[in-house]
């Protein structure tokens, strides 16, 4: 099987790595022409997935898959499989897998959760969208880096899963950190807080598995100065999306929205590439 890489950022350069490792041929391309040892570098998206079985996509935007999916998708050969593992619009996912199927090609929005990190210990989750065959697939390539793949339903249900999960997400990590300001005005220890929450019934991923604050629970980036594992711009992103599904939709998501506005100051003030746990520092003040 020959696999194409199109882009080798942050998230994924590590997955292409555990491909390699799997004794997968990786060809790839990214703009940085910064490659994985045993990565086939290509010099453009469109040599990159030429002849290729299946194409992966990790790119920034939708706007960039679109893009990207114009130069590539007349290069695949038919019956060829183009999964994309960004995180973008809906509807663009179900565009880009609309022009996908008129040239013969199989296509999968499968965004992930996980952030670098996860990308890097191959534990992420793939939210899948498309049709079941296709699904099947590209499955085990999924496995090999990642740690739990979901198939979602048709196209675009990938993104929505993805869009819907970070929405809680962000609005849960805002009402952690409110919960550890509140404790330091209270005087209860920080770490007796912790054990408390984390068996009882306010248990949460953003306390449990990543307390924002260091020396508290498993490690996580408030153990590295905040150095993002996920930043605050890409949950920023993440929110925005969710809220222009939700108007257009005509849903009124109001936690949210409120969640939007946090994430939307806190990166005006200059922490955008801070991890998004980071909203902690201003409430221990």
């Amino acid at each position: 099987m020959k696999i194409g890489f199109i882009g080798l950022g942050n998230m994924g350069f590590p997955m292409a790595q555990h491909l390699l490792e799997a004794g997968k041929d990786v060809y790839g391309y990214d703009v940085t022409e910064n490659y994985p040892d045993g990565v086939i570098a290509c010099p453009s998206a469109a040599e990159a997935a030429k002849e290729r079985d299946i194409v992966i996509t990790m790119l920034p935007s939708g706007k960039i898959l679109s893009e990207v999916a114009d130069q590539i998708i007349p290069n695949m050969q038919k019956g060829a499989l183009f999964a994309d593992c960004s995180t973008v619009e809906v509807d663009t996912a179900i565009e880009v897998s609309r022009q996908a199927g008129q040239h013969g090609l199989d296509f999968i929005d499968a965004p992930v959760s996980g952030g670098s990190l996860g990308a890097k210990a191959g534990t992420l989750t793939f939210m899948a969208g498309g049709e079941e065959s296709a699904f099947l697939k590209v499955k085990p390539l999924l496995e090999i880096m990642g740690g739990k793949i979901i198939h979602c339903g048709p196209s675009g249900t990938g993104q929505a899963a993805k869009m819907c999960n970070n929405m809680i997400l962000g609005a849960t990590m805002i009402v952690t950190c409110e919960a550890y300001g509140l404790a330091k005005k209270l005087n209860l220890d920080h770490e007796v807080l912790y054990n408390v929450v984390s068996q009882s019934s306010g248990y949460s991923w953003t306390n449990n598995a990543y307390c924002p604050l260091p020396g508290i629970g498993p490690q996580s980036p408030a153990d590295n100065d905040y150095k993002p594992g996920f930043s605050a711009a890409l949950m920023l992103k993440d929110l925005l999306l969710s809220q222009q599904a939700s108007k257009a939709n005509g849903f009124d998501a109001q936690m949210g929205a409120k969640a939007t506005e946090y994430y939307k100051r806190f990166c005006e003030e200059g922490n955008s590439n801070r991890d998004f746990s980071a909203v902690i520092l201003a409430l221990l003040e």
